[in-house]
């Protein structure tokens, strides 16, 4: 359960529920009225809605009737089959729909003490990175004694009902749920970290490599517990909730219930060329309407499988909305396809634990460029750094990191207009191992990794970086848009993400006395060549230790070669500008270390930003003995702090 909760509108459950108990009365929400007003924002009914309690619908009402099941539900009127899609995945993991539905039995229908029912109920909701408990009446929409919009298959089960009218609450109404993402929802269900993959843009119906990888990427999550929803794009201006030839229906959000291995007969080896197939089981929200193709239920290829395999994969030979596809065929039936990982941060497993970590940060509009945090997608040059900056760490030769950029949820505007969600991305940046301010311009920096822009809510980023510390940068697409967002990064190792919120080393009453700086020099060491052999077998294990005044930063040590690739940046702010900045060359050894050589920088404004090969020399000034070797530079120097 999570460890705090925030109440929505700041509605105490039990102490509503204490109140309608002691005044014998039913719970009336004041705050999401049993009227039009929390059914529309923009439409009109076709005709009167009638709310009524499931007491006024059948004569013995229940939250769950024998347990929960993603079988349970049906859409309804409302185009929100991505909400009905994610409760089906939600109803797949018992540990994730009770931390949705809290205390489900002590909010369950007692039919031995009604005094007790009070006609409340509470959800919760991972709203915006924190735990949301929302609370209901339990008046629905109906129309001919009938519910409207989300139900179950059972006429006394309401968990669904509940639960959906909990969701319109949080979004304003139940029109805003028209059109939307089951990622969304599975995200809002679980603070699950989600990413969208374009199939047919990832030729995932064409590149078999490519489909096995994705498919036991998919078999991973789902045995993790993961969610999976997947669907149909319409095309542009083309028709939506239309069915195909093979029974799949177009811009429609059905949700994965199982991915499984299928063992094959003796006779299907040879056809198949394989002992297993890769199969995927999905459920349309309707609760009808299947896939026609190979091994849709009354296909003849289930014939082959013998009875003892049919019944662990489940199968049923019913039109209940569930069937199973090869994964080949739904590559190349689906266009888009939903993944949202339960990422494991519990140091109490047997999986893979990841570092996670979460920051609230938001673009905001402001006149005077240091002072800007809204200044669009790195094409806008002269103010892409004028955004929110993070700073982090990768502390192994190479870490896997995962990258969630998500926006505030717009749903709640949709009266107002401007429901829409923002095109959003982001910009990961190689920058010096010692940077502790914020980066004003783009010189020896490297762009290691760039997310999707993308308007949808969430924008998700899998890579690994090599060793080093990195800046990443959250945007809108275009400058001086205005909103929140929150920021999850999960690492091996932590990763000590932070922003970036000072521009240069902060004037305090020491500076009077010690001095502040007066120029900042940024360095990139690139490599080195022809270095002096310092093992039999003509090698070596070099690094470079680069000095300014008191401070020192070396690089990692880059084994058995003469020509070593460094690629570190260092950044100084100096307030001795007369006193050099020296690089050495250093070999490492498990005793001692031996100096190679050095190369000796005045580091002036003046200097050229050219990269450059410079002599490595002994110890002593700039003309001391030359050593074999040379080392690869770039410098850049400003005494505006706030330059680099």
């Amino acid at each position: 359960m999570p460890s705090s909760v925030q109440l929505f509108r700041d509605q105490k459950y039990h102490e509503l529920k204490g109140q309608c108990i002691q005044q014998r009365r039913l719970f009336e929400d004041p705050e999401f009225p049993a009227s039009d007003e929390s059914l529309f924002y923009q439409s009109a009914p076709p005709r009167k809605v009638e709310w009524k309690r499931p007491k006024d619908l059948c004569e013995d009402p229940h939250l769950f009737v024998n347990g929960i099941s993603s079988h349970d539900l049906h859409q309804g009127t409302l185009g929100n089959c991505w909400f009905v899609a994610a409760c089906s995945c939600l109803a797949l993991r018992k540990t994730l729909w009770q931390q949705v539905i809290p205390d489900f039995n002590e909010q369950e229908w007692d039919p031995k003490n009604p005094e007790k029912y009070a006609g409340i109920f509470r959800f919760r909701f991972w709203c915006f990175g924190e735990w949301t408990e929302v609370v209901v009446d339990d008046l629905l929409p109906t129309m001919d004694g009938k519910l409207i919009y989300c139900h179950s298959n059972v006429k006394n089960e309401f968990w669904s009902a509940l639960l959906e009218k909990a969701y319109a609450k949080l979004a304003g109404s139940y029109e805003a749920l028209d059109g939307g993402s089951a990622a969304d929802a599975i995200v809002d269900f679980t603070g699950a970290v989600a990413e969208s993959i374009d199939l047919v843009q990832g030729k995932y119906g064409e590149i078999i490599s490519e489909q096995m990888k994705l498919f036991e990427d998919l078999l991973k999550v789902h045995k993790r517990g993961g969610l999976i929803s997947c669907y149909i794009a319409a095309s542009s201006g083309g028709p939506s909730e239309v069915e195909t030839e093979m029974g799949l229906v177009i811009g429609h959000a059905y949700s994965v219930t199982a991915v499984r291995k299928l063992r094959l007969g003796e006779r299907l080896m040879f056809s198949f060329k394989a002992e297993k197939l890769f199969m995927i089981r999905l459920r349309n929200p309707w609760g009808k309407r299947e896939w026609n193709g190979p091994w849709s239920d009354n296909s003849e290829e289930w014939k082959k499988v013998s009875n003892s395999e049919c019944k662990s994969l489940g199968l049923t030979l019913e039109n209940d909305g569930e069937f199973w596809m090869t994964f080949e065929d739904w590559c190349k039936n689906f266009t888009d396809v939903d993944i949202c990982r339960i990422v494991n941060t519990s140091y109490f497993s047997i999986h893979k634990t990841w570092e996670k970590k979460m920051m609230h940060g938001a673009w905001a509009r402001n006149s005077e460029p240091l002072l800007n945090r809204s200044g669009g997608c790195f094409d806008n040059r002269e103010t892409f750094l004028q955004n929110p900056q993070y700073v982090f760490d990768v502390k192994k030769t190479e870490d896997k990191v995962l990258v969630s950029l998500q926006q505030e949820d717009r749903r709640k505007y949709k009266k107002e207009g401007k429901g829409d969600s923002i095109p959003i991305g982001f910009e990961i940046l190689k920058v010096e191992d010692n940077r502790s301010y914020r980066l004003h311009k783009l010189t020896v920096q490297e762009r290691v990794a760039t997310s999707l822009y993308i308007n949808t809510r969430t924008v998700f980023l899998k890579r690994v970086l090599k060793q080093g510390r990195y800046i990443l940068i959250p945007t809108t697409y275009h400058p001086g848009i205005v909103t929140k967002f929150i920021l999850r990064l999960f690492t091996d190792v932590p990763s000590k993400l932070r922003e970036l919120k000072a521009d240069k080393p902060k004037m305090t009453c020491w500076s009077l006395l010690c001095g502040y700086p007066r120029r900042v020099t940024q360095i990139k060491i690139h490599s080195a060549e022809g270095l002096q052999k310092q093992d039999r077998s003509g090698g070596a294990d070099p690094y470079v230790l680069i000095k300014c005044e008191n401070q020192s930063m070396h690089s990692p040590v880059q084994h058995d070669t003469t020509s070593p690739i460094f690629d570190t940046q260092v950044i100084f702010y100096r307030k001795n500008i007369d006193s050099p900045i020296v690089v050495q060359v250093w070999n490492s050894n498990i005793l001692c270390d031996q100096f190679l050589g050095q190369a000796v920088l005045a580091a002036s404004p003046s200097d050229p930003g050219e990269q450059q090969t410079l002599q490595l020399r002994g110890r002593g000034s700039r003309e001391a003995t030359e050593v074999p070797g040379h080392i690869t530079v770039k410098v850049f120097s400003s005494d505006d702090l706030v330059e680099l």
